[in-house]
């Protein structure tokens, strides 16, 4: 039974080490939140991805008062990892790395299981995950921040543009909107969940910090992955920071690992809900919405999992370019 433990999530509470991680995130997103002001509207193809009938119908807000318009004291957590994006912003990222040269293909064959035990399972694995970071912060080592920014952008159009899912992007819409602003929480780089708020058009990103020093990365974190507790701990420190009511904000997450974060608002929400997260969504009675089967959970009932054919297609895809590489 040992060799199954990697299945299994473990539980943690705050550590120092994860409120380190969650101040230093919120730190690094007030900082680069003001760069993201101005920048261009949501282009035409990507709003016609939302405009189909199902997801209109998952636009709409669950009660026609939230979120409400002109609430300064509110603001919307939104977790990345299949709750804006489908599958794991770190794994596209190492996808684009390999394919620029920066690791080889025994580190391709990993990411590409990892990713298709993600769209699999559709929870995070703790495990997978940090094996994942550990690849990640080793192969930037000793590169410059601007330059992995720099290729960010391109993965970003390349892997990730067409992952995002329209419902979840019409809720943040709706926070926008009534001008509320709408952070991105994720595990993934700091840099790579700005890029990725940026693009959407939302205010900006608290993620994974990886240590610096005059603009090159160490291969350090700052205190641990921005995961579960960490999560939590960021959103309550850009809170205090942002002068915040938490109990008028919203989070939204599709991980059981995120209840900590969701706890913390007035207005949690589970999307695309793993099994663990959406039996304690309904015993606390959060609301839940799934736009893996284009309807509303609430009206399905039962867990929605991935297409096979969605599953197959993206193993495949991932196995493909491994191919090709040889």
């Amino acid at each position: 039974m040992a060799a199954l433990g990697w299945l299994t999530p473990r539980r943690r509470s705050a550590t120092a080490r994860s409120v380190l991680a969650g101040e230093a995130s919120a730190e690094a997103a007030r900082k680069t939140a003001q760069a993201l002001d101005g920048t261009d509207e949501i282009d035409e193809a990507d709003e016609a991805d939302g405009t189909d009938e199902d997801a209109a119908e998952e636009a709409e807000p669950a009660e026609p008062e939230f979120p409400v318009a002109g609430d300064d004291l509110a603001a919307a957590f939104f977790d990345l990892d299949n709750t804006v994006m489908q599958g794991a912003a770190i794994f596209h990222f190492g996808r684009g790395l390999y394919k620029r040269e920066f690791f080889h293909r025994r580190e391709l064959a990993r990411f590409a299981w990892q990713q298709a035990w993600f769209r699999l399972a559709g929870v995070e694995d703790p495990e997978h995950m940090q094996d994942a970071r550990d690849s990640a912060l080793s192969i930037v080592k000793g590169h410059k921040v601007s330059e992995l920014m720099a290729i960010g952008e391109e993965i970003y159009d390349e892997y990730m543009a067409e992952r995002i899912w329209p419902g979840t992007r019409a809720l943040a819409q709706a926070h926008l909107d009534a001008g509320q602003k709408v952070w991105l929480v994720t595990a993934a780089p700091v840099e790579t969940a700005t890029i990725i708020a940026r693009r959407l058009g939302l205010t900006g990103a608290l993620g994974t910090v990886a240590e610096s020093v005059d603009g090159i990365y160490t291969g350090r974190l700052v205190g641990e992955p921005l995961h579960g507790p960490a999560k939590a701990e960021a959103v309550r420190a850009l809170a205090a920071a942002e002068g915040l009511d938490l109990e008028r904000c919203a989070a939204y997450s599709d991980s059981h690992n995120d209840i900590p974060m969701l706890s913390l608002v007035g207005h949690p929400y589970a999307i695309n809900p793993d099994t663990k997260l959406r039996k304690h969504a309904r015993a606390h009675d959060w609301r839940l919405r799934d736009y893996r089967t284009g309807r509303k959970a609430v009206k399905v009932g039962v867990p929605a999992a991935a297409g096979v054919g969605a599953i197959a297609g993206g193993a495949a895809a991932a196995i493909a370019l491994h191919r090709r590489r040889k």
